[in-house]
C-alpha cells in the first residue's frame, strides 16, 4: 500500500526515498502490522528480535523529522514495549557540522551584515551540532559573550514534506490497522508536525525562553539565558553564553564545589513549579539541556520544546501524584479513568491497575522511574491511552527524575512534593487569585442578569411549543419582572459567595 499512496507530485521523490530506507532495513514486517503492506502482519511472537533496531537504524537514515518522530515515541512507555523504547531513547538529533561558508549566506541575510561585522569576534567553527542547527559562539562590540543558534539550510521544505507524507500514512495505518487504531496515530503526527514548527522557529524559542525567566523570575537559584532580539529571528537565535556542568555525575559536581543533595532538591522544585504552579514547563530537561552553575544553581539551554498545563490538568496531576503518595487506589483509579481515551476499557480493569500501582508504590517514596517502569506496561497491558499533553508532562517530570537519581541515588519526590503543596495552596488562596476569580463571577453574573429576560421568554415558547404548558398568558412586562427578580436573586448569591472567596 504504500507504494500506491496518492501523494502530490512534489512529494513522490521523498516517499521512494521512505520506500528505499525501508527496504534496505527490511521493515517489511513493521509495514504489515501498521497496515502499509500487502504482506500479512506476523502471528504473536513473530516479530523478529532485532525489529527495533531497524527500525531506529532507518529512522536516524531518513533525517530530521523521523528522528523527532522517534523521540517522541520513546516518550509512550503506554504505547510501545521496553526493547521499543531503549532503541528510541538512542536516538540523538546530533548530526555531523556544517562548514560556515554553507551558512553564511543565511546568517548575513537574518544579520543584514557578515557576522565578523556584527560582532568584536566571531568563531566560524560550531560549539555543537544538531539535525535542525548548529551553535557558534561570539563576542559583542560591548564584550558580552553569546551564542548563535544557526538554522540548517533547506530543512524546512524537506520536514514540511516529511510531515505531509507522515500525515498521510497516519491516517492510513488508523484506517487499516486495527492494533494501532485505539493509539490514534493521527494525534500523534499532530502532536510531532506542532512540536516540529514550534522548534523550527528560533524567534519562538526566543519568547519561550522570556516566558520561562518571567515565571521563574522569584527564584534567583534558576537562569534562563538573555535572548538578544536584535539578533533573533525565524532562523537565527542569539543568547548569552552560559557556561557550566552538566548534572551527569554526582561526582563531577563534588569536584567542582557543587553540592548534589542542593543541585537535586532545586531541580525537584523546578519542575513541580513548573507543572503544577506555572503551567509551562521544560518538555526535555536532560543533561544536556540543564547546565550547574556556583552556588548550586541551575541553568535551564534549548527551549524550543516547551509544554503547557492548564488549571484541569494540574489538578489533576496533582490528585494522581497525592493518591500514590496517600496509598489510595480509589483516587488512582478516578484520576486515570479522566486519563483514559480509550473508552473500550471496563472500569474495572482500571481499579485493578490503580490496586497494583498503589500496591507497590504508595505510601512511601515517590519514585517516578520506578513507578513509571511499572505503570506503563501496566497501561499498554489493559489498553490505556493517556492523551498527548499529558504524557510529555510525564515525560519531562521522568526526564528530571532521571538526572536528579543520577546525582542523589536516594533522591525521592515527596519531599519536593510536600513543598509544592504549601506552595500550591498559597498560590490559589492569595489575595490577587481571589480577586481576579470573584472578578470574573461577577462579570458572569451581570451578562447572565442581561441574558435572563431573553432565556427566559426563550424558555416559555419552548414549552408551549412542545405542549409541555398551556399557553401562558402573562403579559410582556410580567415575563420581564419575573426573568429580573431571578436574575436579581441569582446575582446576590453569587456576590455574597464571590465575598466569601474574597474574605477568605
Amino acid at each position: 500500500m504504500i507504494k500506491t499512496l496518492m501523494v502530490a507530485t512534489r512529494d513522490r521523490a521523498r516517499l521512494a526515498e521512505i520506500g528505499s530506507v525501508t527496504a534496505r532495513f527490511g521493515l517489511d514486517v513493521l509495514l504489515a502490522r501498521l497496515g502499509l503492506n500487502a504482506e500479512p502482519a506476523p502471528e504473536a511472537g513473530g516479530e523478529p528480535l532485532d525489529l527495533p533496531r531497524r527500525t531506529r537504524q532507518a529512522i536516524e537514515a531518513l533525517g530530521p523529522t523521523y528522528i523527532k518522530l522517534g523521540q517522541i515515541l520513546a516518550t509512550r512507555r503506554d504505547l510501545l514495549p521496553d526493547a521499543w523504547i531503549t532503541e528510541f531513547e538512542g536516538l540523538q538529533s546530533k548530526a555531523p557540522t556544517l562548514p560556515f561558508e554553507e551558512l553564511r549566506a543565511q546568517v548575513e541575510a537574518a544579520l543584514g551584515e557578515p557576522a565578523e561585522t556584527a560582532f568584536a569576534r566571531f568563531d566560524p567553527v560550531p560549539l555543537a551540532a544538531a539535525s535542525i542547527a548548529q551553535v557558534h559562539r561570539a563576542t559583542t562590540h560591548d564584550g558580552r559573550e553569546i551564542v548563535l543558534k544557526v538554522r540548517r539550510p533547506g530543512i524546512r521544505p524537506q520536514m514540511e514534506a516529511d510531515l505531509r507524507l507522515i500525515r498521510h500514512l497516519a491516517g492510513v495505518i488508523e484506517t487499516g490497522s486495527r492494533e494501532a487504531r485505539p493509539y490514534q496515530p493521527q494525534a500523534l503526527v499532530q502532536q510531532l508536525a506542532q512540536e516540529l514548527i514550534d522548534e523550527l522557529d528560533f524567534a519562538n524559542e526566543g519568547r519561550n525562553a522570556d516566558r520561562l525567566r518571567a515565571d521563574l523570575a522569584g527564584d534567583s537559584r534558576v537562569t534562563i539565558p538573555q535572548i538578544h532580539w536584535q539578533w533573533t529571528s525565524e532562523t537565527l537565535l542569539a543568547m548569552d553564553y552560559v557556561e557550566g556542568i552538566p548534572p551527569r555525575s554526582a561526582q563531577t559536581l563534588r569536584a567542582a564545589g557543587l553540592d548534589p543533595a542542593a543541585i537535586a532538591d532545586l531541580g525537584a522544585d523546578l519542575v513541580l513549579d513548573m507543572v503544577l504552579l506555572n503551567g509551562r514547563f521544560h518538555g526535555d530537561p536532560h543533561p544536556g539541556n540543564l547546565l550547574c552553575l556556583p552556588g548550586n544553581r541551575l541553568a535551564l539551554i534549548d527551549l524550543g520544546l516547551i509544554g503547557h498545563v492548564s488549571p484541569r490538568r494540574q489538578q489533576e496531576f496533582l490528585r494522581f501524584i497525592l493518591a500514590l503518595h496517600a496509598g489510595d487506589p480509589a483516587a488512582l483509579a478516578d484520576v486515570l479513568a479522566v486519563w483514559n481515551q480509550n473508552a473500550d476499557v471496563p472500569h474495572a480493569r482500571i481499579i485493578v491497575i490503580s490496586e497494583r500501582l498503589t500496591a507497590r508504590h504508595g505510601g512511601g517514596k515517590l519514585v517516578l522511574g520506578a513507578l513509571t517502569a511499572d505503570m506503563f506496561p501496566l497501561l499498554r497491558e489493559e489498553k490505556l491511552v493517556l492523551p498527548p499533553d499529558l504524557v510529555l508532562i510525564f515525560k519531562a517530570m521522568i526526564t528530571m527524575d532521571g538526572v536528579l537519581s543520577g546525582i542523589q541515588p536516594d533522591f525521592d519526590l515527596s519531599t519536593a512534593l510536600d513543598r509544592a503543596r504549601v506552595k500550591l495552596l498559597t498560590s490559589r488562596l492569595s489575595p490577587a487569585r481571589t480577586a481576579e476569580r470573584a472578578e470574573a463571577m461577577l462579570l458572569e453574573v451581570a451578562r447572565l442578569y442581561d441574558d435572563a429576560p431573553r432565556l427566559l421568554r426563550a424558555l416559555v415558547r419552548r414549552l408551549e411549543d412542545s405542549g409541555s404548558v398551556p399557553p401562558s398568558t402573562a403579559s410582556g412586562p410580567d415575563i420581564l419582572a419575573a426573568a429580573k427578580w431571578l436574575a436579581g436573586a441569582v446575582l446576590l448569591a453569587s456576590i455574597l459567595v464571590a465575598a466569601a472567596i474574597a474574605f477568605t
